[in-house]
């Protein structure tokens, strides 16, 4: 099985220069919770999470006007739509995060598989269930580097694999 049999087509996207409330609109109203940032050329230049508005956003006292670019992870790890499946799993969980960007041979962003999609890809038997046990539990095994910060707070790092 590929990447692309699974993923979630299309999804919306957002630039650099759009606003955080715009991002919880779009999560709001397409009922996700990652938006893709993308160039003019649709490239992924990176990702902004519920999480990373909560986080980066809201509990660092930023407005609902600040701009994506100051609230969004860079550092976006993506997929290819031919990828297949396991490829895609462990990617996921060396990199403990509960979605991935696909992307074309350009790097445009085509699709999202989340953890949700390869769960309802197990009920329709198309991947096992022990495998969707075990990358679960490899996304969510805790690291060193996702604890806490001295005086409470969760590094940028460790909001965005979140």
């Amino acid at each position: 099985m590929r990447a692309k049999d699974i993923m979630t087509r299309d999804p919306s996207c957002l630039r650099r220069e759009d606003t955080a409330r715009t991002a919880a609109q779009v999560m709001r109203d397409k009922d996700c919770g990652v938006v893709p940032i993308v160039d003019d050329a649709r490239r992924v230049v990176g990702i902004i999470t519920d999480r990373d508005l909560a986080i980066r956003g809201i509990a660092a006292g930023k407005s609902p006007d600040t701009r994506l670019s100051e609230l969004m992870t860079s550092n976006v790890h993506c997929c290819s739509a031919d990828d297949d499946l396991r490829d895609v799993e462990r990617k996921m969980a060396e990199l403990q995060v509960r979605r991935i960007c696909i992307v074309d041979a350009g790097g445009r962003c085509m699709g999202i598989i989340s953890q949700a999609d390869i769960a309802r890809a197990a009920r329709d038997n198309e991947v096992s269930e022990q495998e969707v046990a075990l990358i679960v539990e490899q996304i969510s095994e805790p690291a060193l580097r996702a604890r806490p910060k001295a005086g409470g707070g969760v590094s940028p790092e460790a909001a965005a694999r979140i």
